[in-house]
């Protein structure tokens, strides 16, 4: 990925990994120019947020252990996900990253 977009997408990127509303926040900032760096980090963040909230209905459904295991699992993503975001490194998060490409291509 060319530098100049690195940059210019860099702090869209790291604001969309600060909750949900940050995710609000950067789509809109990126919504008139189009960083794609900027857009990969949203479209993962994404994903994360919309399994978070799965998650948090499953633990109510199913036991609350398991629950935990997961809201752990998505949190080391999530840091792995603003790591990546800092070093301006365009890495999906694993095992799930590449579907949230693919799921939301559009973002």
């Amino acid at each position: 990925m060319e530098n100049q977009t690195v940059n210019e997408g860099k702090t869209i990127a790291i604001i969309s990994y600060i909750t949900f509303i940050g995710t609000i926040v950067a789509y809109f900032m990126n919504n008139t120019k189009k960083n794609t760096f900027a857009s990969f980090h949203i479209r993962q963040m994404i994903g994360l947020a919309l399994l978070g909230l799965i998650n948090q209905y499953a633990i109510t459904a199913i036991n609350g252990t398991i629950g935990l295991i997961i809201a752990v699992a998505l949190f080391v993503l999530w840091i792995i996900g603003i790591i990546g975001a800092f070093k301006g490194e365009e890495k999906a998060v694993p095992v799930i990253g590449d579907q949230f490409q693919e799921w939301f291509k559009n973002v």
